[in-house]
């Protein structure tokens, strides 16, 4: 039996519309994932599609940052999506840095914003390829 396909979803609060926008719009593909959030983005997410089933992760500075790291670092994860603020200043920008840099080590496919989310969800890498063939160890 193929193992779920998985995806992180986080977003800054002033793109946190823009996150429950993208995912009300993909619903219908978003359904076939297992999906996990930060507290208040998923918190969000579950109020605008009760139909997802959303693992809430706690609030990015209070530790969900480095729980989705954690679960990149596993290999759990197909894809993060990230919607970050680059107009904001970031208190906890030493978070949003390491899951960058984990998403690099572990060659996960992470889009900063709707676009790019849009393209790795429409991509063959999320249509059934698990991010656990590509950890550094099989590089």
């Amino acid at each position: 039996m193929e193992k779920p396909r998985a995806l992180a979803l986080i977003a800054h609060d002033a793109k946190k519309d823009e996150m429950v926008s993208f995912v009300s719009k993909h619903r219908e593909k978003l359904k076939d994932y297992d999906l996990y959030a930060t507290g208040t983005t998923g918190g969000r997410i579950l109020e605008a599609c009760p139909e997802l089933t959303v693992t809430r992760m706690k609030s990015g500075p209070l530790g969900g940052d480095q729980q989705i790291g954690g679960m990149i670092a596993e290999g759990k994860l197909d894809g993060l999506f990230f919607f970050v603020d680059p107009l904001s200043p970031m208190p906890h920008d030493v978070d949003v840095k390491a899951l960058m840099r984990l998403a690099l080590v572990y060659d996960l496919p992470m889009a900063l914003n709707r676009s790019t989310a849009g393209i790795i969800l429409r991509s063959s890498r999320l249509a059934g390829l698990s991010s656990t063939s590509s950890t550094p160890e099989a590089s």
